[in-house]
């Protein structure tokens, strides 16, 4: 791969059986612990996502892993894919972000997004007593959020000139996610970086997004260059078989979040019993969202990674890997950094 493509690990913190996993006792444990063999192996940075009320995913709270996570390593940039903002403050998440920033200078990474990361009960108990914020309002908290750590709200905006503590020089790296288009102008407009979720709908991700952040970017006169990352799902293995047969948790998972479901994660033994049993037009379902997934042997990941990279024009791949066992996630990444490394 070429020396200039990054890659980031974007960890959603699958609930692994904790067998699979030596040492650690749940699914907290076992991101701190396969960010350090990530570091070790080169990655570029690691976020961590959020999700509420999902059996799947157990990280509801990213500010408290990029803390536990930026203690236990030295070098890697440490930031969340992303902070749900309609959740929160913007001054909150202003405070916390920027005591990250002072605890790790120059390492942590802030990104937000406008989507729950769960459904409509935990949105209405997140937000109890009152009510789920609308998304309309997104634009004006990201605003916001920015101004606040940047200290460039206008003079007459109701809340210049808020203290945030403590002081500091430099704040996060500031990144907006989106999985279509809907954000590429706005994180443009607001001088943010964007990272491009593929692996959330890769039939609507395409490199003309990044176009027309690109362009909403320098018609916002902002200083330096927009940086692009594109984050994919990704599934290496010595074999092409085995990593279709490790994928294949993953793929069944996606299809269940389409018909409204939430259980917990399947092995890949036990999502080829289900298979036996699809009908049709399942089966499509199942190959189709297989096609939008990185899937192979570390050549031929290597080799899909660099043609998705020219294609959209970045230096930077985030790769999303949900195994149904911790081990296997953790040799998946050990091998794309082998290939990656040369």
């Amino acid at each position: 791969m070429p020396a200039d493509i990054k890659l980031t690990v974007l960890d959603q913190s699958p609930t692994h059986p904790v067998e699979t996993a030596p040492g650690c006792a749940n699914a907290g444990q076992m991101s701190i612990a396969l960010a350090k063999a990530c570091e070790a192996l080169g990655y570029h940075r690691y976020w961590v996502a959020e999700h509420h009320n999902s059996p799947q995913f157990a990280g509801p709270s990213p500010e408290i892993l990029v803390a536990a996570i930026a203690s236990v390593t030295q070098r890697m940039r440490v930031g969340s894919g992303g902070v749900m903002l309609s959740h929160y403050s913007p001054y909150k998440v202003a405070e916390v972000f920027n005591m990250l920033c002072a605890l790790f200078p120059g390492r942590i990474d802030l990104g937000i997004g406008r989507a729950p990361g769960g459904d409509g009960r935990a949105a209405s108990a997140l937000a109890w007593p009152s009510g789920p914020l609308d998304p309309q309002h997104y634009p004006a908290q990201a605003a916001t959020l920015k101004g606040l750590m940047n200290n460039t709200l206008p003079p007459d905006h109701p809340w210049s000139g808020l203290h945030i503590s403590p002081r500091l020089d430099g704040g996060p790296e500031f990144w907006m996610l989106g999985s279509g288009g809907g954000s590429a102008a706005l994180a443009g407009e607001l001088g943010m970086h964007l990272a491009l979720a593929r692996f959330i709908s890769p039939d609507h991700c395409h490199p003309e997004i990044f176009q027309a952040y690109d362009q909403a970017w320098h018609a916002g006169g902002h200083e330096g260059a927009p940086k692009r990352m594109l984050a994919i799902a990704g599934f290496c293995a010595e074999t092409r078989e085995e990593a279709l047969h490790l994928a294949s948790t993953a793929i069944y998972r996606k299809m269940m979040v389409q018909a409204g479901g939430q259980d917990a994660l399947l092995s890949p033994d036990a999502v080829q019993d289900r298979r036996k049993r699809f009908s049709p037009s399942e089966e499509a379902q199942f190959r189709h969202i297989e096609s939008g997934y990185t899937i192979g042997t570390p050549e031929q990941c290597r080799e899909e990674i660099e043609t998705l990279a020219k294609a959209f024009g970045t230096d930077e791949i985030a790769v999303v890997t949900v195994t149904y066992d911790f081990e296997a996630r953790a040799r998946c990444y050990a091998r794309l950094a082998e290939v990656a490394n040369g």
